[in-house]
């Protein structure tokens, strides 16, 4: 919420929570929002350290390092408030239009059009976590599907056109309601093969983190609903509950539990006796042994 204090990064150009900009710091514009965040960069690189120490497939280590990525570029939306420009060259358009339709003056004032419109877009921006936040999905749909998948090459090839390509309509157009049903659609692809892997698994420890997953992500959601839908309301009150940080806290410790739970799953696939240990006794882990011709 603006209040209209002076700030090391100068007026929000993002959309705001409901927590009061630049209380702590002028240079941390949600000061919650902001390190609520690092719990989950912390965690996730708790799974890459154990995915790299076991030797687990690359694709857990990249899936753990896009979380940090997600997570350090949310926490640089938080502490700014700013979005993020995406300068694209217009001159190649401009050349190529130029080439094939050099005669006609009307193409021409088209594309001079077009410029204008697609400046003012990019004026719009982005938000620094919206993109990554596609592109951890595809990898999420990667991992979820791709035992299955007959074809190798297909689905990586696939999915990574896909990405990019939303990549750069969502730099050029910004997509609103649009990235959000996007995003959904995306996560609800995922839920079907989650299912399966749930009811597949007999190990009553790999389906306590399938649980936490599940808590964790409607605990959070009710937190993110809650802070969006009362702000108004909340910003009256003696003591902020800050719920947008918890939906932080709490998504962090979801997408661990999640990575945790595939990680096992994906270690029985393999035949690498996976079980789940507990550091300390209480913080969960997949402990694999690989047989020797391995």
């Amino acid at each position: 919420m603006a209040e209209g204090i002076s700030s090391f990064w100068g007026p929000v150009t993002s959309a705001e929570w409901c927590e009061k900009n630049y209380v702590y710091s002028s240079y941390i514009a949600e000061f919650f929002n902001t390190i609520s965040i690092i719990p989950g960069i912390l965690l996730a690189l708790v799974g890459l350290i154990n995915a790299l120490r076991q030797r687990f497939e690359k694709r857990f280590s990249i899936l753990h390092i896009s979380n940090m990525i997600l997570a350090i570029g949310s926490m640089l939306y938080h502490a700014t408030l700013q979005h993020i420009p995406y300068i694209l060259p217009m001159e190649p358009v401009d050349a190529l239009l130029e080439v094939f339709f050099s005669p006609s003056r009307v193409v021409l004032q088209i594309a001079a059009r077009f410029d204008e419109v697609l400046v003012d877009d990019l004026k719009k921006q982005q938000q620094g976590d919206e993109t990554p936040m596609v592109w951890e999905m595809l990898l999420y749909m990667y991992i979820l599907y791709s035992p299955d998948w007959h074809y190798r090459s297909t689905m990586p090839t696939f999915l990574f056109i896909y990405g990019a390509a939303f990549a750069i309509v969502h730099a050029m157009v910004r997509l609103r309601m649009g990235f959000k049903v996007h995003y959904v659609m995306l996560c609800l692809l995922c839920v079907p093969r989650m299912y399966k892997y749930y009811i597949h698994t007999k190990d009553a420890s790999a389906k306590r983190l399938a649980k936490l997953y599940l808590a964790t992500i409607l605990s959070g959601s009710l937190c993110w609903l809650f802070d969006r839908l009362f702000c108004p309301s909340i910003s009256r009150w003696y003591f902020n509950p800050e719920g947008h940080a918890l939906w932080h806290v709490l998504m962090g410790f979801n997408s661990y539990f999640a990575n945790t739970f595939l990680m096992f799953c994906r270690a029985q696939q393999l035949g690498w006796n996976p079980e789940v240990a507990h550091f300390m006794g209480f913080f969960p882990y997949v402990k694999i042994q690989k047989p020797k011709t391995q």
